[in-house]
């Protein structure tokens, strides 16, 4: 693979001389830019690459409980991290929740962040029983300031989205509310 433009002089990290990275911070620019039109089309992938077994893909889920937190009030940062929380299921999906929830956090409210980080032990509350599992888990958070944030959260939005009739919003509709939560 060739590159095109400018590269920097090094083949090892600690051989870089201030230039190299000072150009590797300009280029860096346009490339963080880019960050909520690459999610956006990660979250279109989820249309044909999806968890089966479920009646909805999983762009699906994301965007009925982006619909839900939308027709709640909630702010930007609720809508985009309900939208996104699952995004993580293609690549990581035995952690998808803490890699959706590093995704999110230089962009949001560590609230938000917390809850997204946690939904999936908060989730088993609705299922964990038919696992042998503890339903119950998330009460080890109990006294965490953001526990009923991420309890309203699942149970709101998240556990309630898998519903094929369910009239969602579709995914452009939320492309300037993720644009703007990555521009900042």
């Amino acid at each position: 693979m060739t590159k095109s433009g400018p590269t920097v002089s090094f083949t090892q990290m600690k051989d870089g001389t201030r230039e190299d990275y000072e150009l590797l911070e300009k280029l860096e620019q346009p490339f963080l830019a880019g960050t909520a039109g690459r999610l956006l089309k990660e979250l279109a992938a989820q249309a044909d690459e999806t968890l089966a077994g479920y009646q909805i893909t999983r762009l699906e889920h994301g965007l009925q409980a982006a619909t839900r937190a939308r027709q709640d009030g909630a702010d930007r940062d609720w809508v985009v991290a309900a939208l996104l929380h699952d995004i993580g299921d293609r690549l990581a999906p035995q952690n998808h929740d803490r890699m959706a929830a590093e995704i999110l956090r230089p962009y949001v409210r560590e609230e938000v962040a917390w809850v997204v980080e946690h939904h999936g032990i908060f989730q088993m509350a609705y299922y964990a029983h038919h696992y042998g599992w503890d339903p119950e888990e998330r009460q080890k958070f109990r006294h965490h300031p953001c526990y009923q944030s991420c309890a309203d959260f699942c149970e709101r939005w998240d556990q309630s989205s898998f519903d094929p009739d369910y009239p969602m919003d579709p995914l452009d509709s939320f492309a300037a509310d993720v644009c703007d939560v990555f521009a900042r």
